[in-house]
Order: C-alpha cells, then sequence, then structure tokens
C-alpha cells in the first residue's frame, strides 16, 4: 500500500495522488461524505457511489453505541455492512469532545465519555479506539486525538497538543500490534491527526512529534470551529510545509467549495465534512455561482433548477420552488433532494479541479472560484 503522485500543478501546490488500501485504490484530491454510523442522511451507498464519491467516512465512537461495531464486525466490516464499495474512513471520536451532552473529560490515559443513549459513563482509551477500528475494519482509521475549541486559551491548547501526541504513540504501538498478523496489503492504514488551534508554535510541535512515529498519512485536525479561513489556511500552508511530500494530507472537518479549492491549492488530498449535508437540509445550496439559499422567499414560484449548469438528477428533473416548497415543510424527499445535490456538486468540482491540474489552468481556476464564493 502506498501513495503515489502522479501529477503537480505548475504554479501551485496542488497535486494528483492514488492512494492505495486495502480495498482498492482512490484518485485524490477527494471529498469524504460522512456517513456517520454507515449511511450519509437521507442516501443510500448506491446513490453515494452513482455521483462518483471514492470514499466516505463513519464515526468510530459513533457506531461502537448500541453493539454497532459489534455487529458491524459480524459482517466482516463496514464497507461490507453498508455495502459500499469504495473505501471507508473511520474518525476516532475525538471531535465528540465538542458536545457537552457526550464529553465529561479527559486524562493522559483517554477520554470520559457519556453514552447519549442510556447515560453509562464510557471510557475511551487509544488501545481501544483502535480496537474498535479494527472491528469495524475501515480501510483508513484516525488516531484518538484531543480536540480543542477555538475560543480555549493557548495553554489549554497546548494542553490538547501534548495529549493527541501521548495517544498518537500509544495509538501506532496497539495498532501496530493488532494489525502485524496481516499481510501488508490487507492491513488498515492509520493517520496521525495535527492539532494546536491557530498557533503555528504549537502546530509545529504536534508536527515534529507526529513525524517520529511514520504515519501512513496525516490529517490535519481542529478546524470549522469558529477560525477565519485566514486563520485556516496560514496554518494549512504552514503544516504542510512541515509533512513529508510523499504521505497524503488530509484537512478534516472542511467542506465547503472554496476552501476546498483553496486546500487543494496547498498539497491537500482529502476532505469531509458535515457542513454540506447539513447545510442543503436547512436551504442553503452550492452553485456554479455561489451559494443560494433556496428557502427564501423569492424562489417561491422559480421554476429553474438549482444550476443550471449542473447534471445531477435534482437538477435535471426538480425546480427551485419544489425543492423550497418541500424544505420549508420539513419533507424528508426535499432533504434528501438538496443533500444529493449539495454532495454531487462538491464531487464535480473537485473532478473539475483534477482536470484543471492536468491543463495547468488550476491557478485561474480557484480565483474565480474566490469571486464566486467570497
Amino acid at each position: 500500500m502506498a501513495f503515489e503522485i502522479i501529477h503537480k500543478d505548475k504554479k501551485t501546490n496542488a497535486r494528483i495522488g492514488i492512494l492505495e488500501t486495502k480495498k482498492g485504490k482512490a484518485e485524490t484530491p477527494f471529498f469524504m461524505p460522512v456517513a456517520t454510523r454507515g449511511v450519509t442522511k437521507g442516501l443510500t451507498s448506491e446513490e453515494i457511489t452513482e455521483m462518483g464519491a471514492q470514499a466516505v467516512i463513519s464515526n468510530a465512537f459513533i457506531s461502537y453505541l448500541r453493539e454497532g461495531s459489534k455487529i458491524i464486525k459480524k459482517f466482516g466490516g463496514i464497507g461490507n455492512f453498508m455495502n459500499f464499495k469504495g473505501i471507508n474512513f473511520t474518525d476516532c471520536g475525538g471531535f465528540q469532545m465538542y458536545s457537552k451532552q457526550i464529553y465529561i473529560n479527559s486524562n493522559d490515559n483517554g477520554i470520559f465519555f457519556r453514552n447519549p443513549i442510556n447515560g453509562e459513563k464510557l471510557f475511551i482509551t487509544p488501545e481501544k479506539d483502535m480496537e474498535i477500528q479494527a472491528d469495524i475494519n475501515s480501510d483508513v482509521a484516525m488516531c484518538l486525538d484531543s480536540m480543542p475549541m477555538y475560543e480555549h486559551s493557548k495553554k489549554e491548547i497546548g494542553d490538547a497538543v501534548e495529549k493527541t501526541s501521548m495517544w498518537a504513540k500509544k495509538c501506532k504501538v496497539h495498532h501496530d500490534k493488532i494489525w502485524k498478523k496481516f499481510p501488508k496489503n490487507k492491513r488498515q492504514l492509520l493517520f496521525g491527526i495535527n492539532q494546536g488551534g491557530i498557533y503555528e508554535d504549537l502546530r509545529e510541535k504536534s508536527v515534529a512529534e507526529l513525524l517520529k512515529l511514520d504515519f501512513d498519512g496525516y490529517s490535519i485536525g481542529g478546524f470549522g470551529m469558529g477560525e477565519t479561513i485566514e486563520e485556516e489556511f496560514k496554518i494549512v500552508k504552514r503544516v504542510k510545509e512541515l509533512l513529508p511530500e510523499n504521505k497524503p494530507i488530509y484537512l478534516m472537518g472542511i467542506g465547503t467549495p472554496l476552501e476546498i479549492l483553496k486546500g487543494i491549492s496547498m498539497g491537500v488530498d482529502i476532505f469531509d465534512s458535515r457542513m454540506p449535508t447539513q447545510n442543503a437540509r436547512h436551504g442553503t445550496l452550492f452553485t456554479s455561482q455561489g451559494k443560494l439559499k433556496v428557502t427564501n422567499e423569492k424562489y417561491k414560484y422559480d421554476k429553474k433548477p438549482i444550476d443550471k449548469k449542473c447534471s445531477c438528477f435534482v437538477c435535471k428533473n426538480y425546480s427551485r420552488a419544489f425543492i423550497r416548497y418541500q424544505l420549508i415543510n420539513d419533507e424528508p424527499t426535499g432533504k434528501k433532494l438538496a443533500t444529493y445535490h449539495n454532495l454531487y456538486f462538491l464531487t464535480k468540482l473537485i473532478e473539475e479541479a483534477k482536470r484543471k491540474i492536468k491543463e495547468g489552468k488550476f491557478d485561474k481556476f480557484l480565483k474565480q472560484a474566490e469571486k464566486k464564493y467570497k
């Protein structure tokens, strides 16, 4: 298993690569729809595949509840369970530290969560997290990380970096132990997660600790929590400079068209976010001309599709007025159609970005997008 760069842009750091996993290959960059428990809200695996998504990401901690990981293991892994032929990623559950309803506290050994189903106290250690993700049998797993909030003090964020580094080492050791009995081409990949908020020195420290462990890939975490796009990409640029060129880079939780294209321009390979589907259900849709708030009154009688330039089945068959009417009446079909469109749009946007990289026109493509989405 490996990551191979097959094309580089001449004016930016954008690149096209091939990520090889135990299940198969995927061409980067790509966006992963969020399938928390093995399903993207309102959509089937067949619809996700049909739109061109090469990978999805599920949440290991949430999947663990109600014996989810135990059930998934009986099916031989989450890919079989959800009938998805592409690549399956799993996140560790560290993101749930932002939830006051679930998160209790953490120490050097792991995280205390409150089970949202029955209220019981759960302690997730790095070792336990690796075992859960092994049971789920995703193709790519994430290390357990301590995710600080944007409003936390630098000291608090520094403490989160210390824990993340400590847990990363424990995850790597235990992950190696679990998977050493398998041939290399049958092993789950493991990505380390970089933390440090908007502080360059903390991000640099986090990178240095992760590089000692030589992960299969590296994730940049902790964004999408209130920082400005300028703060975000100042850090992404710096972290990317420090990470090895021959490893895949995953910018976690980022999913607006502009942020994805800016990330690609800096050499990021993988993206995910719940925002495109969450926003779709509330009426904010992506178009080739920028964002469209379809629930606005002015679209009440609009016969046009969401985007004339989009070839998804939603835009071919339904009007803005129809989508709006279903959404304001909280109809599941309206949410489904809006969700499908947003994910389709992002998938095709990245496909177009790759074409522009190959043609040497990506820089111009990015500048046009910045005008539309500013």
